[in-house]
């Protein structure tokens, strides 16, 4: 039986700088955060829509250190009192990974400590064993502003995948949308909050790649569709009134819905004909999932299909470091890992390696 281990985390991938001091057992599900510490940025890109990532590397640059003494300060730690750091070495902006793998060297190399690379997309996969103690293996659908993947978790560093977007991701989708339509930043928020007031019927969006078999999703041309209708509107009234806005993103919205419940109806097939498993759980993480209309349809499927449906608290969902120091701990079980592996920061990095190449590459983040 392994003994608990204590790890500092540190997440930079995209604009959400993070620091967390998590515990656990490697190799057993179910682990205890110790304090987890995230700085955002959205004051920083809201001007822009979107995130800039030469601004985002900048800020990472200023507040890592910040949040790494925060992040021990909350758990009651000294650097010298953790076992490992874990850093996340890619997938995503590379001037932000950057950031943080060095930072996470400097650390390492002052304090003696194992250093430890983490796929950013494994923290999301994994962040339900450390939540709920999960065991594998169990499908896990990824929706956030950078990836969007329906993975099968079958270890710690085995994840196979099932399907992806194959353009633009849904959070990205969403941000396009609100900024064509003149909202606020972050965009699925904004667009969220205009659809309570609007008639999902409206317009006729499409719904990509539905006419078609497997996982595989797209939202680049749903996104052209609603620009579409958008410039037939002010053409027609020479600009848009509040409940143009309201019916356009209900529609959006709905449509992004209807692809993620369809393709996550399959998606549960596709797991069940591999695994076979008595109690099948399919896990949703991003911050996609935290749409409530989303939600209660990837809910709905999930019932269907005879899933347990699980979505770790919110905080979890996002962006975070909690999720990253676990993956580090979960990689310590493994028979080959190496403490002394040599870590570079990665704009890609597949979870599954053979699986082809998913196409595109969105703004907020590569594609993996």
């Amino acid at each position: 039986m392994q003994q608990t281990v204590t790890i500092l985390g540190i997440e930079s991938s995209c604009d959400d700088t993070a620091a967390a001091v998590v515990r656990g057992v490697p190799g057993a599900g179910g682990g205890e955060i110790l304090s987890s510490v995230v700085a955002g940025q959205n004051e920083l890109h809201a001007a822009f829509g979107g995130v800039v990532p030469e601004i985002a590397a900048r800020a990472h640059a200023e507040r890592v250190d910040v949040c790494v003494e925060q992040a021990l300060d909350v758990a009651g730690m000294r650097l010298g009192e953790v076992d490992a750091i874990a850093v996340t070495s890619g997938p995503g902006l590379i001037g932000g990974v950057m950031s943080g793998v060095m930072a996470a060297k400097g650390l390492a190399a002052g304090s003696g400590k194992p250093l430890i690379g983490v796929n950013h997309l494994a923290g999301h996969a994994l962040t339900p064993r450390l939540t709920d103690g999960l065991d594998f293996p169990y499908l896990m659908l990824l929706v956030s502003g950078g990836h969007c993947q329906f993975i099968a978790v079958e270890g710690a560093d085995r994840f196979h995948r099932l399907g992806g977007t194959i353009d633009d991701a849904p959070g990205e989708a969403f941000d396009k949308t609100a900024k064509l339509l003149a909202l606020g930043y972050p965009g699925g928020p904004e667009v969220e909050r205009a659809a309570l007031d609007g008639d999902p019927q409206r317009f006729k969006f499409p719904r990509p790649l539905l006419d078609r078999p497997g996982c595989d999703m797209s939202f680049s041309g749903l996104k052209t569709a609603l620009r579409r209708e958008r410039d037939r509107i002010v053409a027609e009234k020479s600009g848009l009134t509040v409940q143009d806005r309201a019916d356009l993103c209900a529609g959006f919205q709905l449509a992004v819905a209807d692809v993620l419940a369809e393709k996550s109806r399959r998606a549960c097939g596709a797991f069940q004909e591999r695994f076979n498993a008595p109690a099948p759980v399919i896990a949703v993480a991003g911050g996609v999932a935290a749409n409530t209309l989303i939600r209660e349809k990837l809910e709905a499927v999930a019932g269907e299909q005879g899933f347990r449906f699980l979505a770790p608290p919110l905080a979890l969902c996002t962006d975070n470091a909690a999720m990253i120091a676990w993956a580090g701990l979960e990689q310590m079980a493994l028979p080959d890992f190496d403490p002394q592996a040599e870590i570079v920061a990665r704009p890609r990095w597949p979870l599954d390696k053979s699986a082809a190449p998913m196409l595109g590459s969105g703004k907020k983040g590569a594609k993996a």
